[in-house]
Parts: structure tokens; C-alpha cells; sequence
């Protein structure tokens, strides 16, 4: 009977609060939409909350209440977890109101909303790319904001993010090999580019190692003529790879790789020193 009774007041209470809110959504006043607006806001009904003052935006459009209207609907929309739409209202409400009063927390929330919308590695990463540039726009504007190491972190975050995404791609096109085509050498391609677009990644030693096993498996499966260089060009791998990494934990198997190479050549190992120290001493 208890329960039941509950229930009942819930349902009443639920109904009255729904007759309320269509009875301020048919109105046409403008300043009480705005108010249950912010109150629905401050109740965490941020669906209600932005259909209210999407309605009554165009109303207070050139007015002084319009950037506080399009920053409680960019906020409405953010904690609402719909972070791309409320993106899209903090960019609208900076590029509007360059010195506005919430311009510096509009600019870093469109981007940390596209740091949290971000999706797997595996997947596209147009909103990886657009925060991460969001983020330096951040930076750019407020070096000195309270904010700026966060959005510094967050966007490293980011670029790491796709790193791994490279990272993916090297790692796909060495296990394909020789399969319908020369995945090797899109391996190298891709693990030169991460290299040189991210050099503080956490991968740059998968990336290196990734080159000296492409280099060595060109050079092995290579036709006679082109082994020579092919294994040369294994060797300069190899020591790119242990003058990055002087302790790395792929070393002694790039050190096998590097043997292999000399063997090939008919070189000794002592032999390869002695001229890489004559060359040295040239210079």
C-alpha cells in the first residue's frame, strides 16, 4: 500500500512538473523562457534547458543577454554529454565575443569536449585532429591562463592518440610483408612520418625497430643486384636505432639484424669499426 501511494505522488509530481514545462514552452514570453531556462539548468534538465533557449536566441540576438544565452546552451549541451553540438555553440560564442566574459572558458571546453569525444585509435580521428588544434588555439590566446598546463597535457594526450594510430598502421603494414606489394616500404614511410611528426611519442622505439626489420626483410628477400644496398641501408637503420636508443630493448636484435648484414656483405665486424672510424676521423 506504501508503495503504491508513492508511486501515485510520483506520477503527480512528475505530471505536474511536465504541464509546467509545456505550459512555459508555449508561451511567448521570452524573459520567463530564459529564466525556468537557467532554473531547468541549475535542475540538470539540459534537455529542456536548451529547447527553452534555443527558442528565444534569435529574440536577444545584437542584445547584451545573447553571449550569456549561447554559453549557458554551450554548457547545457556539454554537460548533457553532447559534446560535438556544444563545440559547435562555445566556437560560435568566441568568435562572436572575442573578449566576452566566458571567452577563455569557451575556448577551452570546445576543446576538451572533442579531447572527451575523441574515439578509439582505430577509428577516425577527425575530432583528435580538430582538438588538438582547438587546444593550441587555447594556448595561443591564454599561455598564461590557470588552464594552460592541463590543455598542454590534454593535448599531448591527443597527438599520442594518433601516434598509436600510426603506430597501428606501421605495425598492420609489416605483417603484410610482400603481400600484394611492398608493405615493407609503406612501413618505413609510415614510421619515418610518426618519427618526424611525433618525436616524443612513446612509440618512436617501436617506430625505429619497425625500419631496421622492414630494412632487413627488403634486403633478405631482395633480387642479387640490390642486396648491397639494401643491407647498407639495413646497417644505417641499425645504428639510427641504437644512437636513439643507446639502451633500448629491441638492441640486440638489432644488433642480429646488423650481423646478418655484414655476413651478406662478407664483411667482419671489425672491419665495418675500423671504417666507420676512419670516417669519423676525416670529417
Amino acid at each position: 500500500m506504501k508503495i503504491k501511494i508513492l508511486c501515485t505522488l510520483l506520477l503527480a509530481l512528475l505530471l505536474a512538473s511536465c504541464g509546467e514545462y509545456n505550459k512555459i514552452l508555449k508561451s511567448r514570453d521570452a524573459e520567463l523562457k530564459y529564466t525556468y531556462a537557467k532554473k531547468y539548468f541549475d535542475e540538470k534538465k539540459y534537455g529542456r534547458t536548451t529547447t527553452l533557449l534555443d527558442e528565444i536566441l534569435s529574440t536577444y540576438t545584437g542584445s547584451s543577454k545573447e553571449q550569456e544565452i549561447l554559453f549557458l546552451m554551450a554548457q547545457a549541451y556539454f554537460y548533457d554529454k553532447d559534446y560535438t553540438t556544444a563545440t559547435q555553440y562555445y566556437t560560435r560564442y568566441y568568435n562572436k565575443f572575442p573578449k566576452g566574459d566566458y571567452t577563455e572558458l569557451a575556448r577551452f571546453n570546445a576543446a576538451y569536449g572533442l579531447y572527451l569525444d575523441s574515439p578509439d585509435a582505430r577509428l577516425d580521428q577527425t575530432s583528435t585532429i580538430k582538438g588538438i588544434q582547438e587546444f593550441q588555439s587555447f594556448l595561443e590566446y591564454f599561455p598564461q591562463s590557470e588552464k594552460a598546463p592541463e590543455a598542454q597535457d590534454l593535448m599531448f594526450k591527443l597527438q599520442e592518440k594518433l601516434s598509436y594510430k600510426e603506430f597501428l598502421a606501421a605495425r598492420l603494414y609489416f605483417n603484410l610483408g610482400l603481400y600484394m606489394g611492398n608493405n615493407y616500404e609503406a612501413c618505413i614511410v609510415t614510421s619515418r612520418e610518426a618519427l618526424k611528426n611525433y618525436p616524443f611519442s612513446e612509440f618512436s622505439e617501436e617506430f625505429q625497430i619497425l625500419i631496421v626489420r622492414s630494412r632487413y626483410e627488403l634486403a633478405y628477400y631482395s633480387i642479387e643486384e640490390k642486396k648491397p644496398t639494401r643491407y647498407r641501408e639495413l646497417m644505417d637503420e641499425h645504428f639510427n636505432y641504437k644512437n636513439m636508443f643507446p639502451s633500448g630493448k629491441y638492441l640486440k636484435e638489432s644488433e642480429r639484424y646488423y650481423r646478418q648484414a655484414l655476413k651478406a656483405l662478407g664483411q667482419e665486424v671489425d672491419q665495418v669499426t675500423n671504417e666507420a672510424v676512419q670516417q669519423e676521423l676525416s670529417k
